[in-house]
Formats: C-alpha cells, sequence, structure tokens
C-alpha cells in the first residue's frame, strides 16, 4: 500500500458536540490512536422553520451566504453565515436536493428531485429566471467556469448551459449518479452505487474512459478529489469504510472503517485533510489510514460543507426530539 500524500480527516456528526469515544459496536475504535480533537463548535445558526431532512449545501463567499436545500420542507433556505441569521427562504420547490451558486452569473441553480428540473434564480432577488426539464430525480450538482452538470434519473450526468439557461449534452450511465467530481480536460469521476462501481467519463466528448467495480463494498456515495496526489477518497455504506483510490486506475491503496451513512466528503488542498459527514453521527478524524478523533454529535445530522476560505465546515442538523433544525459551525484547531 502506497503512502497516501494527504492527511484524512473524517467528519461525521450525532449527539452533541462535545468529544466521546465509544467503546464497543460497530463504530468502536483503536483508542491508543486518538490525539486532541481537532474541530471546535464555534455556534449554531438556527433554522426553526425547517422540518424534514436537509439534502446538500452552496456558499457565495462574497456574500457570505449558505444556501441550504431543506429537501424535507420543500424549500431553500437562505443564511448570511457573517450575522448568523436566516434571510431568505426559497419556495415552490417539491424535493430541493442538490445547489450551486455562479458568482460570474450571480445565479443560483437548484436540483429539485420532485419535479426533475434544474431551477434558475436571479442570486440577489431569488426570482425565477428558469427552468430545465431533466426528468426524474434531479440531484448532485457542480459546475465549472462555463457549464453546470446535474446528475439526474436512472443514469446520466446533464450539461447546461447556465447562460442561455439549456441542456447540451448527456453523459449516460448505467444507473443513477450520486457524488461526482470534476478533473481537468473534462474528465469526471462518478459514483453510480446502483451499478455497483465508479465511471469515469469525459464532459468534452461525453464518453466513458473507465469502470472500477466495486470488490467487497457497496453504496458508494460521497467522493472527493485530490487532484494533487491523483487520488479519490470514496465512502461506502455497507460496510462504513472510507476507500483511497488512484484517481487514474482506480487501485484501492487504503481501505479503513468509518462513521456510517456517509452522504459527504471533502477535501481541502491547503492543509491535507479530508472532511466526511454521515448519518450515524460521529466526527471521525483520520491522519493517514489511522483514525485520531472520533467525536458524537447528532443523529441523522449527515451533510456538510467545507468552506476552504473562511476554514469552516458547516453541519446541516435537522429538526429532532422536539430540538429545531440548525447549522453547527465548526472551525479548525
Amino acid at each position: 500500500m502506497r503512502v497516501m500524500g494527504f492527511a484524512l480527516l473524517i467528519l461525521v456528526f450525532m449527539g452533541c458536540a462535545s468529544c466521546g469515544h465509544p467503546a464497543t459496536g460497530a463504530d468502536a475504535v483503536d483508542t491508543a490512536h486518538l490525539e486532541k480533537d481537532l474541530l471546535h463548535l464555534e455556534t449554531k445558526i438556527p433554522l426553526a422553520a425547517v422540518s424534514g431532512r436537509i439534502d446538500h449545501m452552496a456558499y457565495d463567499p462574497a456574500g457570505h451566504r449558505l444556501f441550504v436545500a431543506a429537501l424535507g420542507n420543500r424549500t431553500v433556505e437562505v443564511v448570511d453565515l457573517a450575522a448568523g441569521t436566516r434571510l431568505h427562504s426559497i419556495t415552490g420547490l417539491r424535493e430541493p436536493q442538490g445547489v450551486a451558486y455562479l458568482p460570474a452569473l450571480e445565479r443560483l441553480v437548484v436540483a429539485d428531485g420532485g419535479t426533475g428540473g434544474c431551477m434558475l434564480y436571479d442570486g440577489h432577488s431569488y426570482a425565477v429566471l428558469g427552468r430545465v426539464a431533466l426528468g426524474d430525480d434531479a440531484d448532485n450538482v457542480r459546475s465549472d467556469s462555463q457549464k453546470i452538470y446535474v446528475g439526474y434519473g436512472s443514469g446520466g450526468i446533464a450539461v447546461i448551459d447556465p447562460a442561455q439557461m439549456r441542456k447540451i449534452g448527456d453523459l449516460t450511465l448505467e444507473g443513477h449518479p450520486e457524488s461526482f467530481q470534476l478533473g481537468d480536460s473534462g474528465r469526471v469521476w462518478v459514483n453510480v452505487p446502483d451499478a455497483g462501481e465508479i465511471v469515469v467519463g469525459d464532459l468534452a466528448t461525453l464518453n466513458l474512459r473507465s469502470e472500477w467495480r466495486n470488490h467487497d463494498a457497496s453504496a458508494n456515495f460521497p467522493m472527493a478529489l485530490d487532484r494533487q496526489h491523483s487520488q479519490l477518497v470514496v465512502a461506502y455504506r455497507h460496510p462504513a469504510q472510507l476507500r483511497i483510490l488512484d484517481s487514474r486506475t482506480g487501485t484501492v491503496e487504503a481501505s479503513v472503517g468509518c462513521v456510517g451513512d456517509a452522504d459527504d466528503v471533502f477535501y481541502d488542498a491547503a492543509t491535507g485533510l479530508v472532511f466526511v459527514s454521515g448519518g450515524d453521527g460521529y466526527l471521525d478524524v483520520f491522519r493517514g489510514p489511522t483514525r485520531v478523533n472520533h467525536l458524537p454529535t447528532q443523529k441523522g445530522a449527515r451533510t456538510s460543507l467545507w468552506l476552504p476560505a473562511e476554514r469552516k465546515l458547516v453541519l446541516a442538523v435537522p429538526a429532532r426530539a422536539g430540538k429545531p433544525a440548525a447549522l453547527w459551525i465548526y472551525g479548525i484547531t
């Protein structure tokens, strides 16, 4: 096994923000390797009117605004991170899942799984500018300097021109795409858990390059890309496991147990840390293949967003047991 080119930080949240280390069960850890906690809870921003599941988030660095896909609430919540207050609630959606903010166009993109459409909004008035019909289950959204990419349906990534607000192409897959990451020269890596594989595609030609079968693990949902070291970080749910793969060949370079129900993974190039959030309710911290933190937060809080410029991680915590939904903001020590 090759030594990984970065330290891994895995985050998944349950219960409370204080440190705790379970000694038994599926989440039991080797306490000999535990270190001082690397994240600390700075504040909680309440989302009192939000109920149900919370999905993905996006950020506007210039305006310090967080866009939260409150799927179960059928809204997108706009939050002022600096002030710690809710600014606006975008309604009229059925299942908002993926979100992206386009600073150059000052537009907000929302994938509405219920209608199968990609919605585009004015980034300041939040007025609807257009809708691109895709089919069912519009989900994850990514963007580069020119295009929007939306995973949807039973096997496709739509390529959308955000200025003209129309679909200009499709990358066809053999199952619904979960997380996908954009590389150089049009390359894209896609988790396709229904097909039991990771797919490498070319968004310039809309062709597939490689298909890497999963072995001894399934339900690969979140993914992060480390361009510098040519590595993918992929979290699986069955069993709960984190794998490091060579992004050129698909070779598994490391495989370690991690928190269950993982739903988001982020790699920070500045620190070499990787953040993974999931629903079983722990904050796991890995340095290389060794777990060094295992912190309980709240069960069901499985989506997060890493803000590299702010050096913060935002955790979406759904309403539970009489406590309102909230965004938990963590800083790195």
